[in-house]
């Protein structure tokens, strides 16, 4: 764990100097990466096992809440939100420290999707998407992800 204003100056440096494009292919790789790193050593084996064998209703549930719970790791000074709606998992980080001081057309928090599909698919179904529906450098209040 790296101090949050490391993690705004990488992120900012990369778009400068990648491009945008280019850098949310990067930004996506390595939220692919950090939840492979957070599969091996950060989810207790037996949860690691249990969890795709619950119905996917509940092991979203349960996975959701222990992001929850560890939102501080990656959310940093931001405020971290989940909801379970109708459509799926709702989370929400007002204040990213991805998105802090940062405009873009589009959203652009590929690593937090790529992180949170890689968790998914590996604990709860092969078939999970996660899509930033909102996104706070974009223009919105907060940027929002959701797990169908």
């Amino acid at each position: 764990m790296v101090d949050e204003s490391d993690v705004i100056s990488l992120h900012q440096s990369g778009r400068w100097l990648l491009g945008e494009t280019a850098f949310m292919a990067v930004a996506g790789l390595a939220g692919s990466l950090t939840g492979d790193y957070i599969l091996a050593n950060r989810i207790p084996v037996a949860a690691r096992k249990v969890l795709p064998r619950l119905p996917d209703f509940i092991a979203s549930r349960v996975l959701a809440r222990a992001i929850v719970n560890h939102a501080w790791t990656f959310a940093g000074s931001g405020r971290f939100g989940c909801q379970f709606t109708r459509e799926g998992v709702l989370f929400t980080i007002e204040d990213s420290p991805l998105t802090r001081d940062m405009s873009s057309a589009m959203p652009c928090c590929h690593y937090y999707t790529a992180t949170f599909e890689r968790l998914f698919r590996a604990l709860v179904s092969s078939r999970v998407q996660v899509s930033e529906t909102r996104c706070a450098a974009a223009g919105a209040p907060d940027c929002r992800f959701l797990v169908t």
